[in-house]
């Protein structure tokens, strides 16, 4: 058991989540936008998927990720804004 779910309950959870997700490929290369060049691949895949926010802890390692659109907040923050 991993914090108290069992390797069935894993298998499932990854399950669910692989059938809603879909590969894509990254076309656009915007390198480097970031500081970090890791966090410019999850700027680039936030992009090509359209998403509205990147929830992170570490806000400031996103700085320019507004460019796109694309609104940089804390769980807590999105949480908020989503009235949960």
């Amino acid at each position: 058991m991993l914090n108290g779910l069992s390797e069935v309950d894993i298998d499932a959870i990854l399950d669910y989540l692989l059938s809603k997700s879909s590969i894509r490929k990254v076309f656009y290369l915007w390198r480097p936008t970031l500081k970090d060049p890791k966090d410019d691949l999850v700027l680039e895949v936030a992009v090509e998927s359209q998403s509205k926010y990147i929830i992170t802890f570490n806000k400031r390692d996103f700085k320019g990720a507004e460019k796109f659109g694309i609104k940089v907040v804390t769980p807590q923050e999105f949480m908020s804004e989503r009235g949960m």
